[in-house]
């Protein structure tokens, strides 16, 4: 089946289809399959899947930006390969529960993007930005990555400052030196998450679970906002004997 942009494509399969460099701006899939399809080059502006199944695809210096993916899942059958964006322009894209286990993502723009009720499980993130430079020293934030599940991700490096990650599970992820000052990170659960160089300063951590982290491996706790109940694990993972009043 031959789609343009704005065209509208219903229960197709367009497996190993060729759309490189093809311009594909506002079409409209819906229960559709992808399997194996070209996607370098593509323009996707303003596109919109619903309930498709995108498997074993790569974006390679595509343009996604507004696009929208909505109950998609991305992962093959055997669940352990993804789908890749490399060097895309994610800007202001939506993820409304997908399936994104391990996905990878690497060197592309997410500016505002939003990323929810994911499964991102075993995702990596290598140099994404979610920064838009205003001017040259000047740069803003803005992002969404909230309820979503993030098991054993690689988010090492990944720098969300003043963005939003509420509800999230980071059960053994790496957060290597993740930059994530004034981060919403309320209900978040960092359960054995690796954060050795993490930089928490203002981050709201309030109602999520810490077990395991360790205030001294992180790059920056300056008005790291916690609740109470959070302080017994934080001060035994410093090796304090807290007993109770």
């Amino acid at each position: 089946m031959a789609i343009e942009a704005g065209g509208v494509a219903h229960g197709e399969d367009l497996s190993a289809g060729e759309f490189g460099d093809a311009d594909l701006a506002g079409a409209r899939f819906e229960n559709c399959v992808l399997r194996v399809v070209q996607l370098t080059g593509t323009c996707l502006q303003d596109a919109r899947f619903r309930d498709c199944r995108i498997i074993r695809c790569r974006f390679a210096n595509a343009d996604l930006r507004d696009a929208r993916f909505e109950n998609c899942s991305f992962a093959d059958d055997a669940g352990h390969a993804g789908v890749q964006f490399a060097f895309s322009q994610l800007d202001q894209v939506a993820f409304e529960r997908c399936d994104l286990s391990f996905a990878r993502i690497e060197r592309s723009s997410l500016h505002a993007g939003a990323l929810r009720g994911c499964n991102l499980r075993g995702a990596v993130f290598h140099k994404v930005d979610f920064g838009h430079a205003l001017g040259r020293r000047l740069v803003k934030w803005a992002g969404v990555i909230a309820d979503c599940n993030l098991e054993l991700a690689d988010l090492s490096e990944l720098r969300m400052p003043d963005c939003t990650l509420t509800g999230s599970r980071l059960r053994e992820a790496l957060l290597f030196d993740a930059e994530l000052e004034g981060a919403d990170l309320r209900g978040c659960d960092f359960t054995n998450a690796q954060l050795a160089g993490a930089k928490l300063a203002r981050a709201d951590l309030r109602g999520g679970e810490l077990a395991g982290m360790v205030l001294r491996e992180l790059g920056s706790v300056e008005g790291m906002m916690v609740s109470a109940d959070q302080q017994f694990a934080l001060l035994t993972a410093l090796g304090l004997d807290v007993h109770p009043d």
